[in-house]
């Protein structure tokens, strides 16, 4: 998501119309729809289109499908009843009974209890509002019906599980929160239930004011037993609402803290795994969190005591820019807090109890913010060396932001060698140390760049493009005095490229110069053919442009940058690929020998790709005239190659079929014509 990577798109035929969203069947690692209410669509990853996917119709409207980690998929019908997904799909046309009448669903959730899916959802009716929780394996149904708020509705809902009580959350008009408490019923007590419709009692949980301004909120998450989050609008006096996305400590009715979107929002606001997930403007935008443990000290001492660490770091709001919170609970946000910010941020259980003696990572970075050189790097390798597994991730890329930080702060600082050490030791990301590829680009580090290329999974197009640049500007002068991995290029490209020999050997597919002027009909010119044989550029940007046909990209995202790489660059780019694509040719397997070489694949994609972004230079410009025209007669002839191949196929089928009719012990002699 960090990179606006698509890593899947599907879509219903037109005029169909996806009617609740999309889930993924933990255990079978499946997509589960439904699409014009009733039609039921299951897929896998792999598959491209979703109308050969698995179909079923079901016979009732189908409100939400909820998928639970151990559960399995529950689908809950518009009705109020609720099937597993395997008992559904035994009988897709099985009868789907109405249990709440005239009411409408408005809201629901689902749950484990022991190994038993427990689902909860509320209804609407005359301004009435019910709960039901249900249990469709044990086919158990209890009716709640809420308490009335004068001059108030509920405006959503979320609940929460804890010791076999259900936490309902309900968030009014009114600007203020309740909460209902719903004890799990035993399933003896199901008759009397079912006669007998209890009214829950709420609770004020919280009112949402801000200084005396109301919060008007539109959405509601719980992030756990002490602290939910609220997206809505903050109206001040004389000026127009403005939204904002808001933590609360619901134990001491305190504001944790806020930030304002500027963009505007859906509404909407999801909570999964510790990260937000909104509408901000046009795009999805994913912040991090993390709770503290919740104590009255914390609560207090945030809004006084501006030195106070480790509180910032609550949210990750570089996210959304630069902007200062609304409530800002440290005036100085260090170095060391905003590399902490975007660590893979865990809940903590304890943050009182840590270990005396001991530092966190956000604190030990603000020590050493002014350290020398040799004792930073000192002091980093041994907090990585003693870090927990279960945070190791998370500090490493706390450390890696640190060290940039402080590359930023000095420009004559740059510990070369400390940063490769990192990334080649350990399984690092692009999303953990954004700034490292665009410092390395500055610094013009090219064997760091090639390591994160070759290590890195998630790299932004941009940054790739970038590399691409960099890469193909570099003189090759300068490239013989830096240290780089060779390893992809050395087994195929000769180290003085300029006086490469033209190679006599044959080739092993089949195609040859000669072949190619036959069927062409074209000679082709001698010194443009060996151009095609030689390698373009020499053995150490050979290497790293090797790294950049190994990134991951999507042709989508990667396009547009591609169109701005200058001529020249791009004429170099697409002779090299062309004599890569030669050189995968003249070997059956169509594989470079080498320790992480390009692939025919990769090379083809790339191709393709330069090709479609500079279409107007490789037609226009004369010095890239000759080199398509090779490369068009270069691929007829593959083409025309593997056609014959195919011809052939037939006869070679039915010579195996002839071997296995013809009788062991009868001696023959037999001539087959190829046609």
């Amino acid at each position: 998501i960090s990179d606006q990577k698509p890593l899947g798109c599907w879509s219903v035929k037109h005029g169909q119309i996806l009617t609740c969203p999309v889930v993924c069947n933990f255990e079978t690692h499946e997509y589960i729809a439904v699409h014009d209410d009733k039609v039921l669509r299951i897929w896998k990853n792999e598959d491209i289109n979703l109308d050969k996917a698995f179909k079923a119709t079901l016979s009732a409207d189908v409100y939400r499908i909820h998928s639970l980690p151990q559960g399995g998929p529950v689908v809950l019908f518009r009705g109020g009843a609720a099937r597993t997904l395997d008992v559904l799909l035994e009988a897709p046309q099985q009868e789907i009974e109405n249990l709440i009448s005239a009411e409408v669903i408005r809201w629901s959730g689902a749950f484990m209890e022991g190994q038993q899916p427990v689902l909860i959802f509320t209804t609407e009716k005359d301004r009435d509002f019910f709960v039901y929780v249900q249990k469709p394996k044990l086919g158990s149904l209890h009716k709640y019906k809420l308490g009335q708020q004068e001059s108030a509705k509920p405006l959503c809902f979320t609940a929460h599980m804890t010791n076999q009580t259900v936490t309902l959350l309900c968030l009014y008009s009114n600007a203020s929160v309740y909460q209902v408490l719903i004890p799990l019923q035993q399933d003896t007590e199901e008759e009397e239930e079912e006669e007998k419709e209890e009214i829950l009692s709420k609770s004020l949980l919280l009112n949402l004011s801000v200084s005396g301004t109301v919060l008007k909120g539109t959405s509601l998450v719980v992030l756990d037993k002490d602290y939910v989050a609220v997206l809505g609008s903050l109206a001040a006096p004389g000026n127009k609402p403005k939204e904002y996305l808001t933590i609360w400590n619901t134990k001491f009715q305190t504001l944790q803290t806020s930030k304002e979107l500027p963009l505007g929002t859906s509404g909407q606001l999801w909570c999964y795994e510790e990260k937000f997930f909104l509408i901000h403007g046009k795009v999805l935008t994913v912040i991090m969190y993390k709770c503290e443990t919740s104590s009255l000290a914390a609560a207090v001492g945030k809004l006084k005591d501006s030195q106070t660490l480790d509180v910032s770091s609550f949210v990750n709001w570089n996210t959304l820019g630069d902007e200062e919170p609304v409530v800002s609970f440290q005036s100085q946000e260090s170095v060391a807090l905003k590399a902490e910010s975007r660590m893979n941020l865990r809940t903590r259980s304890s943050t009182v109890g840590e270990q005396s003696g001991t530092l966190s990572v956000g604190r030990l970075l603000l020590k050493l913010k002014n350290a020398s050189t040799f004792v930073l790097e000192t002091e980093l390798r041994q907090l990585m060396a003693k870090a927990p597994t279960p945070d190791l991730q998370a500090t490493i890329g706390c450390v890696v932001t640190a060290v940039i930080d402080r590359c930023k702060t000095n420009p004559k600082y740059y510990p070369q060698h400390f940063l490769q050490e990192i990334v080649e030791t350990r399984d690092l990301s692009y999303s953990l140390c954004p700034d490292l590829m665009a410092i390395a680009l500055e610094k013009k580090d090219m064997h760091l760049l090639q390591i994160c290329l070759e290590r890195f999974p998630d790299i932004p197009e941009e940054i790739t493009y970038a590399c691409l640049k960099a890469f193909l500007s570099m003189s090759e002068d300068h490239l013989e005095s830096i240290d780089i991995n060779l390893d992809s290029a050395i087994c195929y490209v000769d180290v003085e490229f300029n006086d490469m020999e033209v190679k006599t050997e044959i080739l092993e597919n089949g195609f040859s110069a000669e072949m190619d002027q036959d069927m062409c009909d074209t000679k082709i010119p001698k010194e443009s053919w060996s151009d095609g044989e030689s390698c373009p550029v020499g053995l150490r940007k050979a290497a790293l442009l090797n790294a950049v046909l190994h990134s991951a990209y999507t042709e989508t995202f990667l396009l547009p940058h591609l169109k701005n790489l200058p001529a020249q660059q791009a004429i170099l780019f697409l002779r090299y690929l062309y004599y890569l694509y030669v050189k995968c040719s003249e070997k059956v397997n169509t594989t470079l020998p080498g320790v992480r070489s390009p692939t025919i694949n990769q090379i083809m994609d790339w191709m393709c790709l330069l090709l479609d972004a500079q279409f107007t230079v490789m037609a226009m410009l004369p010095e890239a005239k000759d080199l398509v025209s090779n490369l068009h007669k270069f691929v007829r002839a593959q083409v025309r190659f593997y056609s014959e191949l195919n011809k052939m196929e037939g006869s070679l089928r039915e010579l195996q079929r002839l071997n296995l009719l013809r009788e062991s012990q009868t001696y023959s002699i037999e001539v087959l014509e190829i046609i």
